[in-house]
């Protein structure tokens, strides 16, 4: 048995040192850092290097089948990098460069959003101006091969995978359309897909602005913001609803840009700390550089799976009570990872410090249990907080070590496994009902998707008689017969779920997000706090004027 552990340990080093340090070693050794090594430590490493060749030897000679090597060592950097902690870690060259894509706000694929419901992987949205859109795929067209292989058992990610690829390669694409008799093939040359910041933007209410900042923090974020802000303050936006919620972070600079957007000059944004000693140039502090600011009432949204970049706009603007934060305890991801390029176009993602709001909260949750499951699942903070209390600029109680906490803590809205089958169900109905084939309902029919149009309350209506028309359709179709009884007490979430459809189509994903918002009790409760936040903006700016903690 020890002999099967100490070989383990040995193998997994051989692979490690071989693939990782092999690269980083000599830029240690130029740096100036490998002269640090007294004599035993010198003796030590070169006892592990003859331990990892002896290994090498027991690996190649007697392992009982032929592995691919390049498998066991990203298995082996990456079980490396999980003892440091769960976000330092070793992409591959084709996943390294598609993060180094994402950050730039773009990909290669045709422009079309897709998931597998109940029978098949269908398109839900296309993009405007893109490969899919221009060439006439639309929402509700079931994808049933791809370059001629049958894609009906295939998963989205398997989908997602083939139709991504190399900008200005071909590929077909071939769907059933609702009321077309024989199947549908496209040839479509694959180009730039935007992956912008900002999802939507527009006027909630009468002068409460709203923009879901939800895409990451990317490149681009910066301007796309400005820009979303000066068009609503151009429709007389007075409050601003920011929506971080899903947002998983990005870049540093453009995180602080976006909380320079809403401090004064000088207000600190956020603190960067390392090792003791450490002097990357990551390990600063951020301030804000604004000479007008934007000084209108804020609420930001954040949930769960708001992280890092989005960590640090809420903190900052809760620190100097410039913005009231509604929803959920964020993820909690304070630790700064620096980019190595490795040899053959791999790369590695490393922390290298942590991230301190303004009052000097650790934004990083634990991680010390070691489990990732647990980690990622995010087994969250409960309602009451229980890290480190301290104060606001306006002496508000606000708490560290475990993301950011909401002002006003709101439950999202969830679906009940009922629901969720009524959702399949919606959808299937609302294909029907855009191809003009439920009779007396024509009207609902949709040609094409017009990007251009402003949602109206008056655009497609759930009256009586569609609902009528649904509870028939459900009827008549065996994998959704026992749902029936199911939509009386889910009336008004069958109601938003087919206008959600139906705009999607019709509009865009923007559209069928904003039906979707209209049921969303966090957004509501934003809007509701809105007084709230003019009375936190107002206390704010008095205590900038008298003198805040920098």
């Amino acid at each position: 048995m020890f002999f099967h552990r100490h070989f383990a340990r040995l193998a997994l080093l051989l692979m490690v040192v071989s693939a990782v340090f092999g690269g980083l070693l000599m830029r240690w050794t130029a740096s100036g850092w490998g002269s640090r090594l007294g004599p035993p430590e010198q003796q030590q490493r070169a006892e592990l290097e003859r331990s990892i060749r002896e290994a090498q030897e027991v690996v190649v000679e007697n392992y009982v089948a032929e592995t691919p090597p390049d498998q066991l060592t990203k298995a082996a950097i990456q079980g490396m990098l999980r003892v440091l902690d769960p976000h330092s870690n070793f992409f591959d060259s084709k996943e390294f460069q598609e993060m180094r894509t994402e950050q730039h706000s773009r990909f290669y694929g045709i422009g079309v959003s897709i998931a597998r419901r109940h029978d098949r992987v269908y398109i839900l949205a296309t993009i405007e101006n893109t490969p899919a859109a221009r060439a006439g795929l639309r929402a509700g067209d079931a994808i049933i091969k791809v370059d001629d292989e049958s894609a009906t058992d295939w998963t989205t990610r398997q989908v997602l995978e083939k139709v991504r690829g190399e900008r200005g390669e071909p590929v077909s694409i071939t769907v059933e359309r609702l009321g077309v008799p024989k199947p549908l093939t496209f040839s479509i040359v694959r180009d730039a897909v935007p992956l912008p910041s900002i999802r939507t933007a527009f006027m909630a209410r009468p002068g409460i602005g709203y923009i879901a900042l939800s895409g990451g923090f990317n490149t681009t974020t910066e301007d796309e913001l400005r820009r979303a802000m000066n068009e609503l303050t151009a429709q007389g936006m007075q409050s601003l609803l920011l929506d971080l919620r899903g947002n998983p972070g990005g870049l540093l600079p453009q995180a602080v840009s976006v909380a320079d957007m809403f401090l004064r000059r000088d207000q600190k944004i956020v603190a960067v700390r390392g090792r003791q000693g450490y002097s990357g140039e990551e390990a600063r502090e951020y301030r804000a550089k604004n000479t007008a600011p934007f000084e209108k009432p804020v609420v930001v949204l954040i949930d769960r799976n708001s992280a890092s970049a989005s960590e640090i706009v809420s903190g900052a603007l809760q620190d100097h009570d410039r913005a009231l934060i509604v929803g959920e305890p964020s993820f909690g991801k304070g630790l700064v990872q620096r980019v190595f390029e490795l040899p053959f176009g791999a790369g590695l993602t490393l922390t290298t410090a942590k991230y301190y709001t303004p009052s000097g909260r650790c934004i990083q949750r634990s991680y010390t249990s070691g489990l990732l499951y647990a980690y990622y699942a995010h087994q969250a903070p409960e309602e009451t907080p229980t890290g480190e209390a301290v104060a606001t600029d306006a002496g508000r109680t606000v708490y560290g070590g475990g993301g950011i906490t909401p002002d006003i803590i709101v439950k999202p809205q969830t679906f009940s496994a009922v629901q969720s089958r009524l959702s399949d169900a919606t959808f299937a109905f609302a294909r029907h009902l855009a191809a003009g084939l439920v009779p007396e309902l024509v009207n609902y029919r949709i040609e094409r998707t017009d990007y251009r149009h402003q949602l109206r309350d008056s655009d497609f209506p759930i009256t009586d008689k569609v609902v009528a028309a649904f509870r028939e359709f459900l009827k008549t179709d065996a994998r959704f017969a026992t749902l029936e009884s199911a939509v009386t007490p889910n009336l008004d979430f069958v109601r938003n779920q087919i206008r959600q459809h139906l705009a999607t189509a019709a509009y865009g994903t923007e559209a069928g997000f904003r039906v979707q918002l209209m049921t969303d009790p966090q957004f509501l409760r934003a809007i509701e706090s809105v007084p709230q936040a003019v009375e936190l903006a107002r206390r704010a700016w008095l205590v900038t004027e008298t003198g805040q903690r920098r």
